[in-house]
């Protein structure tokens, strides 16, 4: 992964200044806001509403994890009256906001409770040095939680508030609102998914280790945390034995990635394909127009898939 030295980024900015682009306009009295992926983006306009304007890092269609940053991207966050960003999760962002932005950035993984690696339950009796070899990094996906998502909802909104005191009470009103959809959705899944034939949840890569553990599933991937990992042969061959004697009828791909490797997966062991949204980012193939809607799609696509009734 490329990334941008502190030098470069320097020049670049100082370049960009120069031209009058790339740094935070704030002409309008709105707080200037950078969110660094999807999920952070929509929190971020839900709760801020008309009082920020908000600039995201990472493109529609865009891979998050492959994410590079460009000087003019750079210039914006050092703009920025606040940067939303989740440590860990793309390092690019993590050094731009170390070098250049750091008094503006809001980490939100403290607020998220990332504690999940994206291994399996399965492993859970291994030794120590057997859990290693399964484990494949933590899980930064709490978004596919919306409890976890809740907390980042309020982080988010009290950082607002104390940017902008003067709209402290609108920040708070508008969170208080984004909270109250992520319960109601939260209870959907958990009715939703409350009896199903198959707790097995085989996905394309290991995204959904928190939404599994929220309501009763256990998540194995063909992949890691990283979406572009090539599993071994053998790895192959222990999860389509495994899907094989758990009785897995649905294999889930993904949007933004290839589902080459479910499809093969599925056509060895019988299975069938289905699109599971880990809501990185939205597409023309995602299955709503905003991250509330992807995921009752994900519910439907989950309660067919398990066998839910």
């Amino acid at each position: 992964m490329k990334r941008l030295v502190p030098a470069l980024a320097s020049t670049a900015l100082l370049a960009l200044t120069a031209c009058g682009s790339g740094a935070a306009a704030g002409d309008d009295g709105r707080l200037q806001v950078t969110a660094s992926f999807y999920p952070l983006q929509w929190a971020s306009e839900r709760i801020g509403g008309d009082l920020v304007e908000v600039t995201a890092l990472t493109k529609p269609g865009a891979e998050p994890h492959d994410l590079e940053l460009t000087p003019k991207d750079v210039a914006r966050m050092t703009g920025s009256d606040v940067v939303v960003y989740l440590s860990g999760f793309q390092p690019a962002v993590d050094d731009a906001v170390a070098n250049e932005a750091a008094d503006a950035g809001l980490d939100v993984a403290a607020a998220a409770d990332l504690g999940l690696d994206a291994t399996d339950d399965d492993h859970a009796d291994e030794s120590p040095e057997e859990h290693a070899e399964h484990a494949s990094g933590q899980d930064p996906h709490f978004w596919l939680d919306p409890v976890r998502f809740q907390q980042v909802a309020t982080a988010i909104g009290e950082r607002f508030a104390a940017e902008d005191p003067a709209n402290a009470a609108g920040y708070r009103a508008n969170t208080e609102a984004v909270v109250a959809d992520l319960r109601t959705l939260d209870a959907e899944f958990e009715a939703g998914l409350a009896s199903c034939e198959s707790t097995e949840l085989v996905t394309a890569h290991t995204a959904f280790a928190y939404l599994a553990e929220q309501y009763g599933l256990s998540q194995e991937g063909i992949t890691g945390i990283s979406p572009d990992a090539e599993p071994d042969a053998a790895a192959l061959r222990d999860l389509a034995a495994r899907v094989e004697q758990y009785g897995v009828t649905t294999v889930y791909s993904e949007t933004l990635v290839s589902p080459a490797l479910a499809e093969t997966l599925a056509r060895e062991t019988g299975a069938t394909v289905a699109v599971l949204d880990p809501v990185e980012g939205l597409t023309d193939a995602s299955q709503g127009s905003d991250y509330l809607e992807v995921m009752r799609s994900n519910l439907e696509v989950l309660r067919e898939g398990q066998g839910c009734r």
